[in-house]
């Protein structure tokens, strides 16, 4: 964009060194960076700017595409609705136009359902039931605590 040379720039260093001086030299460089790297930001939103606005545009004339593309399609595949009770012809599947006349009947309120009661009692309903002692199996008594209950049948083939 800007074609300055080698040369160029060492003469404009060396102008810049002697006009503004070696003291004040890196405040400046500090300002003209500021001031540079605040173009270059305005010149980035411009771009993203201008590129937003393209994409909007070309979005835009891809929606428009579509549309047309999606009503030529319905209308070469648009077929008349057959009544499908009696097999016959087109029929009209227009809805009848809204009434207008404040004659009309409230509409249909369905009434609430009522709840009951389940007929046999569940164990957990019961006072005397807990939760544990709802899902333990029933201990016959002769068996050790510690150890699984086993059948009467393992038992007797075991002792034939």
């Amino acid at each position: 964009m800007f074609d300055i040379a080698p040369s160029e720039f060492l003469l404009v260093a060396f102008i810049a060194l002697v006009v503004i001086g070696p003291k004040d030299l890196p405040k400046a460089l500090r300002v003209v960076g500021y001031w540079v790297g605040r173009a270059r930001a305005v010149g980035r939103q411009f771009r993203s700017g201008f590129d937003e606005m393209v994409r909007e545009a070309e979005l835009a004339e891809m929606e428009k595409k579509w549309k047309e593309e999606n009503e030529r399609i319905m209308r070469e595949h648009a077929t008349p609705a057959i009544d499908h009770a009696t097999g016959q012809g087109p029929v009209d599947t227009a809805l009848p136009p809204p009434s207008s006349s404040h004659d009309d009947p409230p509409p249909v309120m369905v009434a609430q359902p009522q709840m009951i009661e389940h007929p046999h009692g569940v164990a957990a309903d019961k006072p005397d039931a807990t939760s544990t002692d709802a899902h333990r199996p029933a201990s016959t008594g002769d068996e050790n605590e510690g150890e699984p209950a086993r059948s009467s049948a393992i038992i007797d083939r075991a002792s034939s």
